[in-house]
């Protein structure tokens, strides 16, 4: 098989966890060389890095709100699906207010350091997407707090 797949499969949502994802039809660790593997997947033009998981004898990975907006996608339809693994690097840059929060809290800033790529991706875009400036001091914040809880 060829290190890039594409496949149709249908975009799975999960009612109780207002999420959506989708089952990998290959197996991942044939094609990729492990089970759990950072890739990079292309819907309708839109572009995701993402990371493939094993759960219940099944490879999965999480399709995002922000992700299917951009392509187009909703839970419950079949979508086409190109697939690669992602061998770039995997960094993060906090936006300003964030990155300005770090440098004043080096204990925080090292938790961040610690992080994975997915969980420093999940805060910075919890900030960025702030519509308000207090909800985004509130994230700023929030997030220094988080990080401090973290680190001990």
């Amino acid at each position: 098989m060829s290190e890039k797949q594409t496949f149709k499969v249908l975009l799975e949502k999960h009612e109780k966890m207002d999420a959506t994802g989708i089952t990998i039809p290959f197996d991942v660790k044939e094609v990729f060389g492990r089970m759990r593997v950072p890739v990079k997947v292309k819907i309708n033009g839109a572009e995701y890095r993402s990371t493939v998981f094993h759960m219940g004898g099944k490879y999965m990975m999480v399709v995002p709100k922000r992700f299917r907006e951009a392509a187009g996608v909703e839970g419950g339809e079949m979508i086409t699906v190109e697939m690669e693994r992602d061998t770039e690097a995997r960094i993060v840059e906090p936006p300003e207010d964030l990155a300005q929060a770090l440098d004043e809290n080096p204990e925080a800033k090292a938790s961040w350091e610690k992080l994975s790529y997915s969980h420093k991706r999940e805060f910075a875009v919890a900030i960025e997407e702030a519509k308000r400036p207090e909800t985004r001091e509130r994230r700023v914040r929030r997030t220094i707090e988080e990080l401090l809880k973290k680190g001990k």
